[in-house]
């Protein structure tokens, strides 16, 4: 780990507002998933953000729209998240959204393919076409028309520009996390 969770007592009025702000959220959301330390500081891509709040505040702004304007289905948000944590390696990433997949009900054998950056068998058409997006962008291509042409059928024309997103988001979030070296909890040894 290249950098250390912030204690809310050291940070300035602004950056403990938003420190505050996120914990509330992720406390609201997220409650399965460890993103607080003993000390009460944020982890996973927060001290990143906490340390540089000039790019930090505006991604994180980002990020939240992702989720205010969610329209796809849980399942489906989570194939594309994993799809490219898998494909990134981020392991923070990886460690917070296998717990939201299995929340949200997907099998253990689809995650578990999906963080070793493979394609599972065994996820709906939907969940499929945006795997196949998450992938197809993370590895740097575009997305072929045939996969466009489909994917707009199973989840519209808004849902696809979603997706398109959320894969730039969350690849934001790993190349964030893999940057500074971020670990899941228990793995900072």
């Amino acid at each position: 780990m290249r950098i250390k969770p912030l204690a809310p007592e050291t940070l300035d009025t602004e950056v403990r507002y938003v420190h505050e702000e996120i914990a509330r959220l992720i406390g609201h959301s997220q409650g399965q998933v460890n993103m607080i330390n003993v000390e009460g500081a944020l982890l996973g891509p927060f001290p990143p953000m906490l340390h540089y709040p000039q790019f930090g505040i505006p991604a994180l702004t980002f990020l939240r729209s992702l989720d205010h304007h969610a329209t796809l289905p849980k399942r489906v948000r989570e194939v594309a998240i994993l799809t490219v944590g898998g494909k990134l390696g981020a392991r923070f990433e990886l460690y917070a959204h296998e717990i939201m997949a299995e929340a949200f009900g997907i099998p253990a054998a689809v995650i578990s393919t999906l963080a070793a950056g493979g394609s599972p068998f065994g996820m709906g058409d939907q969940e499929n076409v945006a795997h196949d997006i998450a992938r197809t962008l993370v590895n740097g291509h575009i997305v072929p028309a045939s996969t466009y042409k489909l994917a707009v059928k199973l989840l519209g024309q808004d849902g696809v520009a979603e997706l398109f997103f959320l894969v730039g988001g969350y690849s934001l979030i790993a190349a964030v996390l893999n940057g500074f070296d971020i670990p899941a909890p228990g793995d900072e040894a």
